[in-house]
């Protein structure tokens, strides 16, 4: 298992009206005729703050993922033309992409969290960033993926570690968890392996090689934490 896949880092709006969350949002008790000792413990309505950072976790992530999905398609063609052998790789990493953005086109929708606002300035830059990479050959481009996947891998992390915070803390209290959070929790972790795993594949096929590397993964890695930021809150 790659090193980064040991990403630790501490913890990647909706609308204030409750029904906009109101799959994520938990219930208090009902007043019980009986007790019973299989009765489903209580649940925790969400706060503010607990609603906005749903909303922006599910709006950043699919503007990562839409992004992702660009450079792949961007890489592509001149990347396979110089090096076919890498056709079914970067088709791999791409269909996976593409499933990441299904899924939380798909969240978004159902909890009516609006996307981005800055949608088509991603959109560019990604596959910008896609094409040059690729022009400059196997080794930047797959830089690219190594920098690309280790702020979003990062970034899953900080989520996760906030929704088992979150979630734990109202275990202890005796609230219940519900289904949908449970859900989306097992779906992020999936998503970081599944990034994580395309970083492995970049430094399998020269990532480190690039020149100037430090450089190039340095320059991409802050333009994504820029884009984490902005697409949080616009």
């Amino acid at each position: 298992m790659s090193a980064m896949r040991r990403i630790t880092r501490p913890a990647r709006h909706l609308c204030t009206c409750p029904s906009a969350v109101r799959s994520f949002t938990t219930h208090p008790p009902r007043l019980a005729t009986t007790t019973t000792s299989s009765a489903a413990p209580p649940r925790k309505p969400l706060t503010p703050e607990q609603r906005a950072f749903l909303s922006s976790a599910l709006r950043v992530n699919q503007a990562g993922e839409l992004a992702a999905t660009l450079i792949y398609t961007a890489q592509t063609p001149p990347l396979v033309r110089a090096h076919p052998h890498l056709r079914p790789l970067m088709k791999h990493m791409y269909d996976q992409e593409a499933a990441h953005l299904a899924t939380f086109n798909a969240l978004l929708h159902r909890h009516r969290v609006r996307p981005t606002a800055l949608y088509p300035v991603w959109s560019a830059l990604a596959s910008g960033l896609g094409w040059s990479t690729a022009v400059l050959g196997r080794e930047a481009a797959m830089a690219c993926t190594e920098a690309v996947e280790t702020e979003i891998g990062g970034h899953y992390n900080e989520q996760i570690r906030t929704l088992l915070e979150m979630t734990t803390a109202w275990e202890a209290e005796g609230y219940g968890v519900g289904d949908e959070l449970t859900e989306l929790i097992s779906t992020l972790r999936r998503i970081r392996d599944e990034e994580l795993e395309h970083l492995d594949h970049a430094v399998e096929h020269d990532a480190k090689k690039a020149d100037p590397h430090w450089l190039l993964t340095g320059v991409i890695r802050a333009g994504c934490r820029g884009a984490i930021w902005v697409s949080e809150r616009v």
